[in-house]
């Protein structure tokens, strides 16, 4: 995900299901001093996301599995 996020940062966008943000990051994207700013924006959205994610799998261990 993480070549995803430099190579193609408006995919992996979408992939996250951010959809607005995905399409503003393919404007920023399209000139090519850009796409330094679109590649780390990228990045820190999917590396919040996997955060995030870790978080909720921490609390789901410490819950007992319980939701």
């Amino acid at each position: 995900m993480i070549a995803v996020a430099i190579l193609l940062p408006w995919v992996a966008l979408f992939m996250r299901g951010r959809a607005v943000q995905g399409i503003l990051c393919l404007i920023l994207q399209i000139t090519v001093i850009g796409w330094i700013p679109a590649a780390i924006w990228a990045l820190v959205v999917v590396n919040n996301d996997n955060q995030e994610r870790r978080h909720r799998e921490m609390l789901d261990a410490v819950r007992g599995g319980r939701s």
